[in-house]
Order: C-alpha cells, then structure tokens, then sequence
C-alpha cells in the first residue's frame, strides 16, 4: 500500500517573502498620483484627477476660456475647450480619450446633446466608452456642459 504523505508546505521564511512580496505590489498598485493641470488654482476644492493603478478619476470639467476664466458665449468653442481639457488632463497619466471607459456629462438644457454629440465623438478613434448624459440643474460659471470620468490604462 502507498504511504501518504502531507504535501509540502514552504518554509517559513520563503512565505514571509511571499507575503512580503504581494504586500508591496499591492501597495505600489494602489498609490496615488494627484494630477492638475498649471492653470488649476489652488484654491478649488479638488484635483483635476487622481490616477490609482491604471485607473484615472477625472473631475468634472466645464469648457472655460483661458484667458478670462469665463464660460464663452460660442457653445462650439466651449465644447472644443472641455474636450481639450480632459484630454490634457489625460495626457498627463500618459492616456488619452481612448482610455476612457465611462463618462457623464451634464448639461442644463438637454436639447444640446447633438451640439455635443458632434465634436464628442471625433475625439476619438476606437470604441466609445460607456456614457451618460444628464440633464441638470444650472452649472458652475453658467456652463452648458460638466463632463467628469473614469479611464483605465490599455
């Protein structure tokens, strides 16, 4: 008859290793890295992103002309503006829109999600993220349009 035998169990020093091991990739996994672009004033209550692993938290964005800090009165060049931003937003996590795997956009007046929809979609050259278009009550700056999102790294 075969004897039994109990399976091998590492040492105990190769296990702390292990753990050791699995700790630090966990921790370099989910440091965070706070992103703003050099016009974000520091005295606004957030940052522009935080990047966690792949993972990239993009705050909401309005469309601000950088000159005078105001929303322009040209609703293309607003959309132009806000889709300019959160793509230097992802540029600096090494991304770009086509990173991106979920979006909402508010807007106070939901009849403008073609106006949007137009520019929107030429931003990028592979499958569209998932996506939400509110509608909202009146944004910061009288803005038409807020977009916020969440990228991953491919």
């Amino acid at each position: 008859m075969p004897s039994k035998t109990k399976a091998s169990r590492p040492a105990p020093q190769k296990e702390r290793t292990a753990k050791k091991k699995l700790s630090t990739a966990k921790s370099a996994k989910s440091a965070r890295r706070y992103i703003n672009l050099p016009d974000h004033a520091a005295s606004l209550p957030f940052s522009d992103a935080v990047l966690v692993g792949d993972t990239l938290y993009l705050s909401g964005r309005i469309g601000l002309d950088p000159v005078t800090g105001e929303v322009p009165n040209d609703i293309h060049t607003e959309i132009r503006l806000l889709l300019d931003g959160f793509e230097a937003v992802l540029a600096e996590a090494d991304m770009n829109m086509d990173d991106l795997v979920w979006v909402q956009i508010y807007a106070p007046d939901v009849t403008l999600w073609q106006a949007f929809n137009a520019a929107y979609v030429r931003r990028f050259s592979r499958e569209l993220p998932a996506r939400a278009f509110l509608g909202s009550g009146r944004l910061i700056l009288d803005g038409r349009f807020e977009m916020m999102g969440v990228a991953v790294r491919r």
